[in-house]
């Protein structure tokens, strides 16, 4: 991690690295952020430092936290000039949990869930790709 400014908090500094991260991509939103253990391992720091960097981005809106679940990023609206027509393309697949998601989502390594995937294109390139998960369950 990139030294913290002078007098600045740690918790600030470790904020403003995960902040780099995610709009970076390296950290693409809906994804999870890495379990507070990950992190304190990773930025030599105490839990509550972590908690208080994670509360700043989710006072920021970069990041929402489950409860049981972890902290996610947020998915940004999309700006107006990816929304021409055209330019999104989403698909609608069954796919069998893996480990991270069945224990995400409290199920069975193989349940069945249904992955919504959105590319988004600009001049024919794709530019981001963003997957979210679901229960398959039919409700009564």
């Amino acid at each position: 991690m990139p030294t913290p400014h002078y007098g600045q908090p740690r918790y600030r500094a470790i904020a403003d690295e995960l902040r780099q991260r995610i709009e970076s991509g390296s950290i693409p939103p809906g994804t999870l952020l890495p379990p507070e253990g990950v992190l304190t391992a990773e930025f030599r720091a105490s839990r509550g430092t972590i908690r208080q960097a994670i509360a700043v981005l989710r006072e920021d809106g970069l990041t929402s936290t489950a409860h049981g679940r972890g902290t996610f990023v947020n998915v940004r609206p999309q700006p107006p000039e990816l929304s021409k027509p055209g330019d999104l393309e989403t698909r609608k697949r069954e796919v069998a949990a893996d480990e991270e998601l069945a224990t995400l989502f409290g199920v069975e390594a193989g349940e069945v869930l249904i992955m919504h995937e959105n590319v988004t294109r600009r001049n024919g390139e794709v530019e981001v790709v963003a997957r979210t998960y679901r229960l398959h369950r039919s409700h009564h």
